[in-house]
Order: C-alpha cells, then structure tokens, then sequence
C-alpha cells in the first residue's frame, strides 16, 4: 500500500461549505451543482474530487460510474462529465435523490443517470450493473460508518471489488482512523492524505 505524505488540512468546518459546490473537469467544468446543506451529505471538497479525478486519470473514460453514498451526486456527475458513460446514485434520503436527478436534468445529462432511493448496505442489485465494461466504485460515506459499521463497511466493498469487472476502479474516501489495509487487494491501493480526508484509488 502506496501512501503519501499528509497535505494541510483546511479546518473543521471546509467540508460543510456550501458556497461553490461546482462540477471541477470534464465537458461541464465549472457548472454548479445545486446543494440543500443537509449536513447529512457532506460533498467531498472540491480540491479532493480534482485530486481523486486525476488519480484516476484517462481510465475514467467509457466507465459505469457507482456512487454507492451518493449525497448531493457531485462524484458521479462528475465522472459523466469526465467521460463515464452512465452513473448509479444509491441514496436512502428521498429529497437528496430528487436533488440529484434535478442536478443531472439542469446538466443536460438526465438520461444517463440511474438514481435508486436505497439503503446501500441492503442493495442487492449488482445483476443491474453492466457487466461488459469497467465500473468506477465511489465510496465516500459518512466516516463515522467505518467505525460504528466497520465490518459492514470492509463486506460492502469486498462484495463490489468481487462483482467488478476486469480494470474497474475504485475510490474510496475515509479518515485517519480508517485502515486501508484491510481493504482487498490492499498492497495494491494508492493512499493520499488530503486531511480530514484519506482517499485510496485502486485499480482492479
């Protein structure tokens, strides 16, 4: 596991800012995103989407982007924007899912968006995920999941680094108490410290 030296962090309150929440590459860079500021969906920041994007690279492109704790959808609509042929948004909190097939409709991009009101953990619809081309796994929920949910946490991304295809990529957002070597493949991820915010990409 590749890990790199931590950057400075910004301050308790920059992963609540609402002001400027923005689609930050791609065919729609610099479109906003419209955001309730339900604490709820913590957005990733703008400088740690850039960052992870450009972790991911070209590899994006032609991709089924799955956004397993959607919140205000920015990562998958980002990846559509970045060259993802369609995005999976599974969200349990019914306005934020309405939020995010607005955002997807103001883009012009509405019909490339699949957005399912679920609990992510009970999700049991991988069979609807295509299965001819690579997946692009976003998983950045609330970090207190991986400590009061931890097992369910590592079984969840097991489960989806298992089903992927061949040359899927992964991001998986955390926070320092988070191990990612108990992630599968874990010699394998790219680990970046971007505090709060630890990102680990894989390829698979």
């Amino acid at each position: 596991m590749k890990r790199s030296k931590s950057r400075p962090s910004d301050g308790p309150a920059a992963g609540r800012e609402t002001v400027g929440l923005r689609i930050v590459g791609g065919k729609l860079r610099g479109r906003p995103l419209t955001y309730s500021g339900d604490e709820r969906t913590r957005p990733m920041k703008d400088r740690v989407r850039e960052a992870v994007f450009n972790l991911l690279g070209p590899g994006v492109v032609g991709t089924h982007a799955v956004d397993l704790f959607a919140g205000t959808g920015a990562l998958g609509l980002e990846a559509i924007s970045r060259g993802a042929t369609r995005a999976t948004f599974l969200e349990r909190h019914l306005p934020t899912c309405k939020l995010i097939e607005s955002n997807a409709a103001q883009l012009g991009i509405g019909e490339q968006v699949d957005v399912q009101f679920a609990d992510t953990f009970k999700w049991n619809k991988l069979r609807q995920l295509p299965s001819d081309r690579p997946w692009l796994v976003f998983c950045s929920p609330p970090f207190e999941f991986y400590v009061s949910r931890r097992e369910e946490m590592l079984q969840l991304i097991e489960r989806f680094h298992a089903a992927a295809p061949a040359g899927s990529l992964f991001a998986v957002e955390a926070d320092e108490r988070f191990d990612f070597g108990q992630l599968p493949a874990a010699g394998e991820w790219d680990v970046r410290t971007y505090l709060p915010a630890v990102v680990g990409v894989l390829v698979k």
